[in-house]
This record gives C-alpha cells, structure tokens and sequence, in this order.
C-alpha cells in the first residue's frame, strides 16, 4: 500500500497523489509543497487549524491526551523535579546538563544578564507610563544593534553564546521597562543570586540593593516564591507553534536578526488572546468583585444571547486538561499553605474553578481551566504587578522561541514564509 492520499477533483475527474510523511508522534502530514503546481490551486485554512507549517523535534503536544513534553520529557516531570536553568539547557542541548555544565550555565547567565550602558539610555527616552511590554519589546529590537555580528552564525558555540545571552538579558530588561514605567530607579543584577531570585530581586529592591527583610534579618525573597516563578518560566518555555513562536520562525526565514525576530515574537505575545490572558482573567476576577456574584457570572457565560466570556478556560490545542494548569493547581494550593494566602481574588478563582469542573456546560465542551487562569492568580499572590504578568512570559518563553530559530536556521531546506491568500476583490 502506498504511504500516499489520493486527491480528486470532481469538476474535470482529475486526481492527484500526494505523498504522508508518518510524525514519530501525533498526527502525520500530507505533504503539499507541490500542490499549486500540480493543480493550480492553493489550500485555504485560516488560522492554520490543519496546517503544519515546519519540521521539528522541541516539542509535543498531544491536545485530546492532555499531553506536553520537551525534547520527550513530560512536563509534570520538568515543572517537579528540575529548575527552569535545566529545563533551557535541555531545550538547547536535547539533553539535561550534568551537574558541572548546569554550574557553568547559571554562571554564565549571572554575569551576561548586565545592560550595555547605551541600552541604559534608550528606557529613558519611553515616557513614563509606557506599558513594560511595549518597552521589552523596543529594547531587545534594540540588542540587535549592540550585537549585530550575530547575522551569520555558523558554529555550535556562536549559537549558544547568542542564545544564552539574550535569555540572561530579557529579565534584566523586563525587570528595567517595570522600574521605568513606576519612576524607580534601576537595579542592576547581582552576581551571588540565580536567575529566577535575580529577577525578583531586579523588581523589589531600593537603591543600594537593599532589601525589606524579615523577623530573621533575612532578604524578603522567600525560597517559595523563587520556586513557584521558576515552575512558570518553566510551564511557559516553549508550547510548539503557537502565535509568537509562529511569528520568530516568519521572522528568522527572512534572514532577519535573531534579536529583532525574539522582539517579534514579543510583541505578538501581547495580545490579550495570546500572552495578556493571564492579565484578562485577573482583570475579571476583580470585575466579578465577590464570591457572591460568581454565580450571576457563570450564567451569563452560558447563556447563548450574552457575549460574556469566561476568561481562562478552554484552549486552542487542549481539548482535555492543560497538562500545565495541572501543574499550576497544585502550586497555588501549596503556596494557599505556606504563605497562608487566601485573598479574595483566589476565592472567587476557586468558586469559579469549582463550578466549570463539574458543569456539564463546561464538561461538555471541554472547557478546562488553562494555564492563564491559574498563573494569573499566582502572580497575583507572589505581588507581581498585573503590568508584569505577560513580561514574566516572555521571560519563561525566550529559551524556546531562540531553540525554534535555530533549529530553522539549521534546516537548510527552510523557505522564507509566505502564505498565499484566496483573493475575493474585484
């Protein structure tokens, strides 16, 4: 039996026989490329619903199981037992670092995560109340300048010195569009803290790099609350080929620099149906104001004639449980009992998740809380500004937006994009 589909059109009783290319996981392809030759015509899918648009082997989504893994490794397994400077090592190396190599790696992040003093300018000249992601995105565009040998990488060790330093710069640069947009003054890095503590340590602390600390005269950056951020850049470090990941593959085909496709890639995160979800669930949440309007709410999301949507439910791909919402559920009930932390906002977030999941208007429909609807109230909890909800995602997703550019840049048979468009005007 051929590995082929046979395709006919009825008009002329003409057919044609494309070739299927078998996935080692999940669904195989029929193999197009050669379609508008053949026939003449293109196909129409938009939003790119049954359109696979690249090669890769970073990672696997299997939506009807509930089912992510990078490089093979399930992601309940990444977020429990390994820091999020693993999870980029293995997204970059197929594999995770002996103890010497991830020793080296935070290092190296330590010291690379400084701003050349000509970035420093460029924050003042936004105005103050510029939005932190419209300044993140600006900035790394930015970087390319700064860096712009980085056109024609040929070598492993170009390749992952590139990489590793924008991952150590877009947290230092988060951290600097939030001061600048509150009027604070910067705080730079400090070389004796690991990467996720640096960055809280980059939002919190005064001039001088002093620090609010507790009864035990200890900094006031709880192990807590450095291993649930952590656990997020984690969840967010890649999901296959999503929106923004989507854009810096468009991006990086043109031959464009790898900073400024990343600075794409940013800017198409922020959308409120990408990246900003997270922001529009607490922006709900506040305006439900009560656990007692919960209901009234619910009602009105399942009421056909009323345009209300219940914020952070339901996903594109995931058609069972976000398999990192799982992970963040248990999370936040950890951090309920450690930091006894029971604000109203997580009331009204758990009345609201107590509901869906056991509806059978949401059962039905399989609209399972995702992981915007649980990070929101987390970072919430960790007193992260809403401001920071959707920059905090880009810190997680830079390691694997920068994976998916160079595993394109080394598939020499990568085509610039360019789709085609079904033309309806006269």
């Amino acid at each position: 039996m051929k590995n082929s589909i046979t395709m006919i059109d009825n008009r002329t009783n003409e057919s044609y026989e494309f070739n299927i290319i078998n996935a080692t996981k999940g669904p195989s392809v029929v193999d197009i490329s050669t379609f508008y030759k053949e026939t003449g015509m293109f196909t129409y899918d938009p939003g790119f619903t049954s359109t696979a648009s690249c090669k890769s082997d970073i990672t696997f989504i299997d939506g009807d199981k509930g089912k992510l893994t990078y490089r093979g490794v399930e992601i309940s397994e990444l977020a429990s037992k390994h820091s999020y400077m693993e999870v980029c090592y293995l997204l970059l190396n197929s594999k995770f670092p002996s103890k010497e190599e991830s020793e080296d790696l935070d290092l190296e992040l330590r010291h690379r995560g400084f701003l050349h003093e000509g970035l420093m300018n460029l924050f003042r000249a936004f105005p103050s109340n510029a939005h932190p992601m419209a300044t993140l995105s600006s900035a790394t565009s930015a970087l390319s300048s700064f860096y712009y040998d980085h056109l024609d990488i040929e070598h492993e060790e170009e390749y992952q010195e590139m990489a590793r330093r924008i991952i150590a710069k877009i947290p230092t640069i988060a951290a600097f569009a939030y001061r600048h947009s509150i009027g604070a003054p910067f705080i730079q890095p400090d070389i004796d803290r690991g990467f996720t503590e640096n960055f809280l340590y980059m939002l919190r602390a005064y001039p001088g790099g002093k620090m609010h600390r507790n009864a035990n005269g200890e900094d006031h950056i709880r192990e807590i609350e450095v291993k649930a951020l952590d656990t997020i850049f984690t969840l967010h470090a890649d999901h296959e080929q999503n929106a923004s990941t989507t854009t810096v593959r468009n991006v990086a085909s043109t031959g464009a620099h790898p900073y400024v496709a990343i600075s794409a890639g940013i800017s198409a995160l922020w959308g409120r149906a990408h990246g900003g979800a997270n922001e529009s669930v607490i922006n709900q949440l506040k305006m439900i104001g009560s656990v007692d309007n919960v209901d009234a709410f619910i009602a009105r999301a399942k009421d056909p004639d009323d345009d209300f949507r219940l914020m952070g439910f339901g996903h594109r791909v995931y058609k069972n449980f976000d398999p990192r919402a799982k992970a963040l559920k248990g999370l936040q009930d950890q951090l309920k009992d450690e930091l006894h932390l029971d604000s109203g906002l997580m009331q009204i977030a758990s009345r609201i998740e107590e509901i869906a999941l056991n509806d059978e208007y949401f059962i039905k429909r399989k609209l399972y809380p995702n992981i915007d609807f649980y990070s929101g109230v987390i970072l919430t909890a960790l007193k992260i500004p809403t401001s920071m909800f959707t920059p905090i995602f880009v810190i997680g997703r830079t390691v694997g937006w920068i994976t998916q550019w160079i595993e394109l840049k080394k598939d020499h048979k990568a085509k610039i994009a360019r789709p085609r468009q079904l033309y309806l005007g006269k």
